[in-house]
């Protein structure tokens, strides 16, 4: 399958302005990302999807590929369908822009997801949650599935609950609990359908773009992988993602990374 990953980058950020600018050890973010996705063997091509001319003039400092797509795009999804509509390809591979430290392993996964499931239109990715404080976080997304790796729900919600205990931290041991990983391989026919349609009642309840697939009857399907990532979504990120490259800066170079429970973050 020919497989192109889009990495879309925006300079508005309410907390962090300009992030994809934002300098790690001396490369911008958006170029950290980049590097990181190049080195994943199930892609065939990498590209910048942004609306600014200073983000493109940046990947085009470091030898990036990029394409400029209109300023009234509104979201990840919407700009790599932007993409998709110009450059055909089988698969699209929506990778946050604010991951510098994605495993190029955990791409290559989620590509994997839609290579082994031909009825999926989606497909995704999740990890064993341990944590009782990432359970307890609305900001890091829970998902359940079925035997089939088929999606059966997304929730900022703790799911799925578990009612003989009342002890929420002992809840992941009680039953699989897992965080989504927040990437995204669409089928061509689908991102470009997809881009049409209207948000759904439970994707405005629960500020879920992947809720809207579900609620139309497509189906995801989500892999297991054992990596996480790193989203900066915040100055303390910054500084965690600093204190990693500082502390490990070879790490990079591996497709194995695993962040530990002090540098992971939600999703």
């Amino acid at each position: 399958m020919t497989t192109i990953g889009i990495i879309p980058a925006r300079y508005a950020s309410q907390r962090l302005p300009a992030k994809p600018l934002l300098d790690l050890l001396g490369k911008p973010m958006v170029q950290r990302v980049y590097e990181q996705a190049m080195k994943a063997r199930k892609l065939d091509r990498v590209i910048v999807a942004t609306d600014d001319r200073r983000i493109e003039q940046a990947v085009k400092a470091f030898g990036g590929e990029v394409l400029m797509t209109r300023a009234d795009v509104v979201s990840g999804s919407d700009r790599v369908a932007a993409v998709a509509k110009s450059l055909a390809a089988e698969l699209y591979v929506n990778i946050q822009g604010d991951e510098p430290l994605i495993p190029p392993t955990l791409i290559d996964e989620a590509v994997e997801t839609l290579e082994r499931d031909s009825g999926a239109v989606v497909g995704t990715l999740a990890r064993r949650l341990e944590s009782p404080d990432d359970l307890s976080n609305p900001g890091v997304v829970k998902v359940v599935f079925d035997r089939r790796g088929h999606a059966l729900y997304f929730s900022r919600s703790p799911i799925p609950h578990v009612r003989d205990e009342n002890d929420l931290s002992r809840w992941p041991s009680s039953a699989a609990m897992y965080k989504h990983i927040g990437i995204y391989v669409y089928r061509r026919e689908f991102l470009l359908r997809f881009a049409l349609m209207e948000a759904s009642p439970l994707e405005r309840a629960e500020k879920l773009e992947q809720l809207r697939i579900l609620e139309a009857g497509e189906t995801i399907a989500v892999g297991t992988t054992l990596h996480d990532t790193v989203p900066v979504d915040t100055p303390a990120d910054v500084e965690r993602v600093l204190h990693i490259l500082k502390s490990s800066p070879l790490h990079l170079s591996s497709s194995s990374f695993v962040p530990s429970k002090d540098s992971s973050h939600g999703s």
